[in-house]
């Protein structure tokens, strides 16, 4: 059973039922759910990740009020619930998994990972958050909220990136990933320097899918499973799951320089298809600055190129 489908039932089956009992007169505040860090919280999760962070739990949010008056009570219900569950359990959590299950006040979960208590206001401050702990922030199920509080800021940060701020993200990742790939990764192989090309195309291909997540307006997830994500998507989804995976498994370097450059030209040809560039070169980074002259607001117009 995946962890997300196990958490549900565990919630619906052994915690409501108590939780309607222990704290019936907030239970209609609560919002509940699995959603933040852990593959389980994505559906990525297998038996390798049953050995920490996983299973029988869920997450209970509340209002600052009500996480001030009676958290500390709602928690101790929730530790008190039975730590297996359909065979499953107890949970195990590891040094650094702490605080990711149980009871917290919605706006510090929030804060936990886009550092606010609410989506940013402006575009720096979009520009700061990385699109991981966006993924993570919004990942997930949310299994009861009544009150709205909790998924009125989930919504809003799924209705994804301001359009200046992507088209600021996707100028840069042109510029980076036509860098690292078209032109990085050949030079170096001449040189014999393969730590050099090696990481170049690690660096072409984390750019080339962050992209590609950026097309289809949705935010790319920590970098372990970032390649395995991307095959959900509908624009070049499949394409680029594939062709990654083809390109990583080459061990001739010629064949993997044409790869890039296939995979260079899929991108390009979404950049088109878009409306993002009319630029006719087959040079990614000649397409970064015709994309960044569309941002409509000056300040952000005038940054550089290569930052996004």
């Amino acid at each position: 059973m995946k962890g997300l489908e196990l958490c549900e039932s565990y919630f619906r089956e052994v915690g409501l039922p108590v939780l309607e009992r222990e704290c019936g007169q907030v239970l209609e505040r609560m919002a509940t759910g699995l959603v933040g860090d852990g593959s389980e919280c994505y559906g990525y999760d297998d038996e390798i990740s049953r050995d920490h962070d996983w299973g029988p739990s869920f997450c209970i949010w509340l209002t600052r009020d009500d996480y001030e008056a009676v958290g500390s009570k709602i928690q101790e219900v929730y530790d008190a619930l039975p730590r297996t569950f359909k065979g499953y359990g107890p949970r195990l959590t590891s040094q650094w998994g702490g605080g990711r299950i149980g009871v917290s006040e919605i706006g510090a979960f929030y804060s936990r990972f886009i550092g606010t208590y609410q989506p940013p206001d402006t575009y720096d401050e979009w520009l700061l958050l990385p699109e991981n702990a966006l993924a993570a922030a919004t990942n997930g199920r949310v299994f009861q909220d009544r009150l709205g509080e909790f998924t009125t800021i989930r919504h809003a940060l799924l209705q994804f990136y301001p359009e200046e701020v992507r088209l600021k993200k996707i100028a840069s990742r042109c510029m980076t990933i036509g860098q690292a790939g078209q032109y990085n990764f050949p030079r170096c192989v001449k040189r014999g320097e393969l730590y050099a090309a090696q990481y170049s195309e690690t660096k072409f291909c984390a750019d080339a899918m962050s992209l590609v997540f950026l097309f289809n307006k949705r935010y790319a997830p920590f970098y372990k499973w970032i390649h395995r994500a991307i095959k959900e998507l509908p624009t070049l989804g499949d394409y680029m799951y594939e062709s990654i995976s083809h390109l990583v498994e080459e061990h001739d370097y010629s064949v993997k320089a044409e790869r890039i450059e296939g995979i260079s030209q899929a991108l390009i040809n979404e950049l088109r298809r878009q409306g993002l560039s009319d630029h006719t070169s087959d040079y990614l980074p000649d397409h970064g600055p015709v994309i960044h002259q569309a941002i409509q607001d000056q300040r952000l117009r005038e940054r550089n190129v290569w930052i996004g």
